[in-house]
């Protein structure tokens, strides 16, 4: 008899099981877990081989709902969403990842399930933010996110949300890519990174922040940070090789848009300098339609949000109409906006008016 702990709890074993036994006595499927033995992340193809120990911390995680889609079918009734990219622009590029749309939908807050299925079809979306947890392995009525989301169609982009330190951000980072690489999923390749600096305010921490991007970027993930809107800050985590910088609009689940577009606009300017095509995101703070259509006119390459379509009063609408004011957003930049003016301009000539 030796005792381990176990996803924080003392556990006791008959014997000293190897990890797929351990695996095995609890009844879980191997492809949809990643294991952490002491802090350290025990590959699959090594789990028949490492043998577990008296006093061991085992970690047994999953893939939960996370901030900020996922294929499958809309709601009955519902019409498909278009795919098709508007004339003369091009899709979107995030480090080796290419995409059609340029919305990122989350999988948290839903109500169930189903629910998101429908809201992040409705979307189009074509990547999702999941977070990486011990607890919850099923929900109460024993299902699984992972039985909800099309991992053949879907680049899921794992992220770090409720991380405080640089340590424990790439910790995750780590064990997320074991997890997405037995799932046979892309997306073991990049990770959103957030280091928080409170709970209050959830505003990314800066030193830790651009300290896991280095060691990230060191360790070959493609790096997508969210980050401030501090114009200074963007320039540094570009320059230690974040593959995406991701400006929050506003704090994360606030819903009020986009505060400060001026700084996006100079963030914009900096990270485009020389590098067009580099991929600057809007991360956090969206609370409507409205909000991501700004985003896109400013300039930006894509939009991540959840908060504003699971909390919607109906989710579902709110997905589409998330979509389509991408598009509209996107489409009005290509476009070019007429210049802002203080006095009238007709619109109908003045020449040839009756009675002059």
């Amino acid at each position: 008899m030796i005792e381990i702990t176990l996803n924080g709890e003392r556990n006791s074993l008959p014997e000293p099981l190897t990890v797929t036994e351990l695996i095995e006595h609890i009844g879980l499927d191997p492809r949809k877990i990643a294991v952490e033995v002491n802090r350290e992340v025990v590959p699959k193809a090594q789990h028949p081989q490492h043998r577990l120990q008296a006093g061991d911390a085992v970690e047994i995680v999953t893939l939960v709902g996370g901030g900020s889609g996922l294929a499958g079918r809309a709601s009955d009734g519902a019409p498909e969403p278009s795919l098709a990219r508007p004339a003369n622009d091009k899709p979107l590029k995030v480090g080796k990842f290419t995409f059609t749309s340029r919305l990122i939908t989350g999988t948290g807050k839903y109500k169930t399930y189903d629910l998101m299925r429908d809201c992040l079809a409705a979307s189009a979306c074509e990547a999702t933010t999941v977070a990486v947890r011990r607890e919850r392995l099923i929900d109460k009525e024993g299902k699984s996110i992972l039985d909800f989301l099309d991992l053949k169609k879907l680049t899921i982009l794992p992220n770090t949300a409720g991380c405080f330190s640089a340590e424990d951000a790439v910790r995750h980072a780590r064990i997320a890519r074991e997890l997405l690489t037995n799932l046979g999923n892309p997306g073991a390749e990049w990770v959103k990174l957030e280091c928080l600096a409170d709970p209050k305010t959830l505003l990314p921490d800066p030193v830790a922040t651009l300290e896991a991007t280095q060691t990230l970027v060191k360790e070959g993930f493609q790096v997508l940070v969210y980050t401030s809107d501090d114009p200074i800050m963007a320039k540094r985590l570009k320059e230690a090789g974040a593959t995406s910088v991701m400006p929050a609009g506003s704090p994360i689940g606030s819903g009020q848009g986009v505060l400060n577009p001026n700084n996006i606009r100079i963030i914009l300017e900096y990270l485009k300098d020389g590098d067009p095509d580099y991929p600057v995101i809007i991360d956090a703070g969206v609370g409507t339609a409205s909000d991501v259509a700004i985003a896109m006119e400013l300039g930006c390459d894509g939009v991540l949000l959840n908060t504003g379509i699971a909390s919607a009063q109906d989710p579902l609408r709110m997905a589409y109409a998330m979509k389509y004011a991408c598009d509209a957003g996107r489409l009005a930049y290509l476009a070019g906006r007429i210049p802002k003016k203080l006095y009238a301009t007709a619109s109908s000539p003045m020449a040839g008016r009756m009675g002059h």
